[in-house]
């Protein structure tokens, strides 16, 4: 007896998605928990412990085999809950952007407990095969990124779109990393814009269309999140955390947190101490 099964399948073309990093991380003393962005897609795999990732300000409780899938200019840190030591791997993945059920949101989380086997079993295979580094491990690291791809696929809500990544405006670029390096600094539209070199206006408008929002907005945002981690991991006080962070005072501090999150830096610190289990983060 002789079965034949014929495949005629879309295929993305195999140099469209291309694996750029895969990397292991643990908590420990040389953390550094700062927001960012990546051009590239990526993929938190947590392998043990418990924490929180903190993606475009909104703080995502994370337990062993939840995945958290980040696309191209989302910002997002991790935060690591001490007694429990977050640990996870990651993977960079460029040409593919990961679309969810949600409209206009960057990111999203699975949980992979019911394929903790085959999740875990190919991230560690990607792990051994960079690490080794013997012949044909590109080969084989592309084929284990997309079977992982298609996996995902099969089991949550998602779905793939093979794309290209977008250009950058260069003067948007320069203005935004300037912001995310030096947020705690006195930045006006003005500053920006002579960093930039771009008139003001320009800038304002084109740094809109680029990621959507106002570079004045963008740097409240990038304060309150980082206000956000450090109210969750530190015991500063209000004051100290405001100054910290660039407000000239506790009242627009809590103010413009408020606008942000809907309430108050306190009681957002009560609600993530609530969360958290025994331990500080």
């Amino acid at each position: 007896m002789n079965t034949r099964y014929e495949l005629n399948m879309d295929v993305p073309p195999r140099e469209a998605i291309r694996l750029m990093y895969v990397s292991k991380s643990r908590f420990g003393d040389d953390w550094n928990s700062v927001p960012h962005t990546h051009s590239c897609t990526e993929v938190f795999y947590c392998v043990d412990g418990r924490g929180q990732f903190n993606v475009e300000g909104k703080m995502l409780d994370v337990a062993p085999d939840d995945m958290v899938i980040v696309n191209p200019r989302t910002l997002h840190t991790e935060l690591s809950y001490q007694a429990c030591p977050l640990e996870y791997i990651v993977l960079g993945i460029e040409g593919v952007e990961i679309l969810f059920n949600q409209r206009d949101q960057g990111y999203t989380m699975v949980k992979c407990g019911a394929m903790r086997e085959d999740m875990l079993g190919l991230t560690k295979m990607l792990l051994r095969e960079i690490d080794a580094r013997e012949d044909g491990c590109e080969m084989v690291c592309q084929d284990l990124t997309e079977v992982l791809l298609v996996k995902l696929v099969r089991t949550a809500s998602l779905s793939l779109r093979v794309s290209t990544p977008p250009a950058e405006s260069k003067e948007c670029a320069a203005a935004k990393r300037y912001i995310d390096e030096n947020y705690s600094r006195t930045i006006t539209l003005d500053s920006l814009a002579e960093i930039a070199h771009v008139n003001k206006y320009y800038l304002s408008h084109s740094f809109k269309r680029e990621y959507g929002t106002s570079p004045i907005d963008y740097l409240m945002k990038r304060r309150i999140t980082e206000a956000k981690a450090l109210l969750t991991s530190t015991d500063f006080s209000l004051t100290q955390i405001a100054e910290q962070i660039g407000f000239r005072s506790l009242a627009y501090f809590s103010k413009c947190f408020r606008k942000v999150e809907d309430i108050s830096p306190n009681e957002y610190r009560k609600t993530a101490a609530r969360k958290a289990p025994p331990g500080n983060l």
